[in-house]
């Protein structure tokens, strides 16, 4: 237990220091205070990448570890500090999430050495890296899946869950008996109640921390690692795995080493019971339907619900926040191409609590639907051909809007979707209180006006975002209480309208009838540093 209690401080030790030109506009000596008792993570924010559709340098089609190196360069000037890196082992699939060698390197991406030249580069511009841990199950192409199957004597038999007679669902025909795959006959589920699973778990965890150098994993299918009879998913086996054997053992190989669970559906209340001992954070899905859904209705009930049952459940916002991934539709398609309505949803995430995960291609509007290789197409880089994503054939063709909708039209047109990213990014980096944990949500009275407050001792700053097409001068903010000292407070504009009124805030950290505009521009995003 003191072991497990001293690892838990060192981590806490780690931490981020705003950096940039705007820092100084805060107090130096408050803010790195702050900075020093949080992770590393807390602060960042990361990309999320498929490989193999983000840039191809070798013209085979199929995007590779040297075009992740090449474009570090474009996501440190977007501002990115963590990139994740969908499944990058050997897979027969396409998407790599059925590996077949955990200690390796998928060789359509490259060497281990190209793996690991990305992480020197990434490190040398203060970029974590984190990799797809699958845990739950391998391929059926996994050698040890083979022999298990070939033999009801093989050593590897009881790695992975077998009946003899067929239980029904998600369990498929082997050659002697039946094994289960939640996800398909492709995925086997390993067997975590062998010691010897989780042993060889724990050390692929140490060969890519220790011996490779990454610096965490995203962990798939997180609640999914031993079912109890029916009960497929967040059983209280797989919570005490988590506390028990992985996070000790990974905290044990490196105290910075970060874990984000995929706890697919997740809302805060779900999020908290995985954190503290079990993961560093887990992915908030709550909170990214309340973004987007206010996004495309207009409305602040979607994101003001998901912030309210936040503060009840994990007010520490301790988890990491997203508006779409991997598997799901594109968030711009969500909202049939409204460059409006994704600048609004990109506004509530990059100004809210939480560690934000931005999927590739988001920053500049790329669309998709399912099937998933259609929300997995290559990187719209430019105009040119393939979208500037291989100068070969694609392994799929690029959306057919690149021609516009691209990275290099956007980077120099100062009201793009990419230059608010850009903008968002850095002032959440400059702003300690805009990675903070404090929120809170004075009254708009006017559904479509999304207001918020974030602060740390150091600052405090006022969101106003126009969720709708219409201007909003029905409107007026209040608040019961807050931490705010009493006083007149003066706007700063950080975006948005300049001129704002003064807000004069009561003995009790409250006020009423406040009107900082008298007209909130349709879709407009407005970001204030109050200054007494």
């Amino acid at each position: 237990m003191l072991r497990r209690f001293f690892l838990l401080i060192l981590t806490l030790l780690a931490a981020c220091v705003p950096t940039g030109p705007q820092a100084a506009s805060v107090s130096t000596n408050s803010s790195n205070a702050e900075a020093a008792s949080r992770p590393w993570w807390r602060d960042a924010v990361f990309y999320e990448i498929f490989v193999r559709s983000f840039y191809d340098t070798n013209g085979d089609g199929i995007g590779d570890f040297n075009g992740v190196a090449a474009k570090l360069d474009y996501l440190q000037d977007l501002g990115i500090t963590g990139i994740w890196l969908m499944p990058i082992n050997p897979s027969p699939s396409y998407h790599g999430y059925d590996v077949t060698n955990y200690y390796n390197v998928n060789p359509q991406y490259g060497t281990m050495d190209d793996f690991k030249h990305v992480l020197n580069e990434a490190h040398k511009r203060g970029i974590h890296v984190i990799i797809d841990l699958v845990l739950n199950h391998t391929s059926s192409q996994h050698p040890f899946f083979v022999d298990a199957n070939n033999s009801p004597d093989s050593k590897y038999r009881d790695w992975y869950v077998w009946s003899d007679a067929d239980p029904g669902n998600n369990w498929h025909p082997g050659k002697a008996g039946y094994y289960y795959g939640l996800f398909c006959d492709c995925m086997p589920d390993l067997n975590y109640r062998n010691p010897e699973v989780t042993a060889q778990m724990e050390n692929v965890v140490r060969f890519w921390l220790k011996d490779v150098g990454v610096d965490g994993f995203r962990v798939d299918a997180a609640k999914h690692l031993i079912e109890d009879g029916k009960q497929t998913e967040n059983t209280p086996a797989t919570h005490e795995w988590y506390k028990n054997n992985f996070y000790p053992s990974y905290k044990a190989d490196d105290p910075n080493a970060y874990a984000v669970g995929e706890v697919y559906g997740a809302g805060a209340a779900l999020v908290k019971s995985y954190t503290d001992n079990q993961l560093d954070q887990v992915f908030n899905f709550e909170m990214a339907s309340g973004f987007v859904n206010s996004a495309a209705g207009g409305s602040n009930s979607g994101v003001n619900s998901a912030i309210k049952f936040s503060l009840k459940d994990m007010s520490n916002f301790d988890f990491a926040i997203f508006l779409t991934n991997h598997d799901q539709n594109r968030v711009m398609s969500v909202l049939n191409g409204d460059v409006n309505k994704a600048k609004v949803a990109a506004a509530l995430m990059l100004t809210s609590p939480g560690t934000p995960f931005i999927y590739y291609g988001e920053e500049i509007g790329m669309q998709g639907k399912k099937p998933d290789e259609d929300i997995r197409l290559p990187m719209q880089w430019s105009a040119e051909a393939s979208a500037g994503f291989t100068l070969g054939a694609p392994w799929r063709a690029p959306f057919a809007d690149y021609t516009t909708v691209n990275v290099a039209a956007e980077q120099s047109h100062p009201d793009s979707l990419f230059t608010l990213y850009k903008t968002l990014i850095h002032l959440r980096k400059q702003h300690p209180a805009l990675h903070s944990d404090i929120i809170v949500l004075p009254d708009a009275h006017n559904p479509a006006l999304f207001a918020s407050l974030r602060s740390v001792k150091s600052e405090t700053i006022l969101v106003l975002i126009n969720l709708g097409g219409s201007p909003v001068s029905d409107y007026s903010l209040s608040l019961d209480a807050s931490s705010i000292a009493a006083g007149t407070y003066q706007p700063s504009a950080l975006i948005g309208v300049a001129a704002a009124s003064p807000l004069r805030v009561n003995a009790g950290g409250g006020f009423t009838d406040f009107k900082p505009l008298a007209e909130i521009p349709p879709f407009s995003i407005n970001i204030y540093q109050l200054n007494p």
